[in-house]
């Protein structure tokens, strides 16, 4: 056998060889890839759709979701979806804008804490409001969109002096809320819109009938207690104060803590209505007689 023979059936058995191998690595190797590789084909042969089915089937799905979406949204409350508890904070940020500047709301976490099948953040609420502010701000919180609880409250009286010394009543607060979410989307609208949450002005049942604190008289109005009607003029009355500062005042005319309510020419007196604190009194001016020898 010559060398050329040789060599030529070392090649033809190498081929032989690498072929053998190359069968046992695929069919005992790697079949099991083989296999499962056909069985997801096979699947996704039995699953295959027309473009147009597809785009009917995505029609339908998305008036029906339309439609339960719009029912979720008319719903009063809606319980959100893995709620942050940052979110009560910015809530409360949003809805005390408009409230005067004594108002102070503080906000404090508390806990976490599960009701039936849902989870609701605690806070516990505190400070000082008018009483107009206080009711806002339990409205806005039980009339939320997003489900909103009070779950405890305790009220008070304050009185707070403003930078001019005014007495201001306010209430005094402390009270807990929950807010509730839920691990599901269930109960949750695509597109949540917030309720109104704007109130009218309500009676201040916190106000006191009567008060100790009477306000300074800042805008330097006649006080009429201790004063002195000097004379009566058509165009009103010149009234002096007890520091001998004189007035022209005449009928509706403010003064400290009331008003002139009348001027009679006929008796030579003057009347005046008063609000101390609560306490209406009537005040009335004669003109002095004049003794004669």
């Amino acid at each position: 056998m010559n060398k050329k023979l040789r060599s030529t059936l070392g090649l033809v058995g190498l081929l032989l060889l690498i072929v053998f191998i190359s069968g046992v690595y695929v069919f005992f190797f790697q079949r099991s890839k083989l296999d499962e590789k056909r069985a997801k084909l096979e699947e996704l042969k039995a699953n295959e759709y027309n473009t147009e089915q597809l785009t009917h089937q995505y029609q339908d799905l998305l008036k029906r979701s339309s439609v339960l979406d719009s029912i979720l949204a008319a719903r009063k409350f809606n319980i959100p979806k893995d709620l942050s508890s940052i979110k009560f904070y910015n809530f409360i940020n949003n809805v005390s804008v408009p409230y005067s500047e004594l108002s102070q709301v503080d906000v404090e976490y508390l806990e976490q804490k599960p009701d039936k099948e849902f989870f609701y953040y605690e806070y516990k609420l505190g400070g000082r409001a008018t009483y107009n502010d206080l009711f806002s701000l339990i409205y806005s919180i039980e009339q939320s969109k997003e489900l909103k609880k009070i779950t405890g409250l305790s009220l008070g009286n304050l009185v707070v002096n403003d930078k001019e010394g005014i007495p201001n009543f306010m209430v005094g607060f402390t009270l807990t809320a929950g807010t509730y979410f839920s691990s599901t989307d269930r109960f949750v609208t695509a597109s949540l819109v917030e309720s109104d949450l704007t109130t009218a002005p309500v009676y201040d049942a916190f106000y006191p009938v009567i008060r100790n604190e009477i306000p300074p008289n800042f805008d330097e109005l006649l006080d009429v207690q201790g004063g002195k009607l000097l004379a009566l003029i058509p165009e009103g009355a010149f009234v002096a104060d007890g520091k001998g500062n004189t007035y022209l005042v005449w009928e509706g005319e403010p003064v400290y803590l009331g008003y002139l309510t009348k001027i009679d020419y006929e008796r030579n007196k003057v009347s005046f209505i008063l609000n101390k604190g609560g306490i209406i009194e009537k005040v009335e001016l004669e003109l002095e007689k004049e003794i004669t020898k």
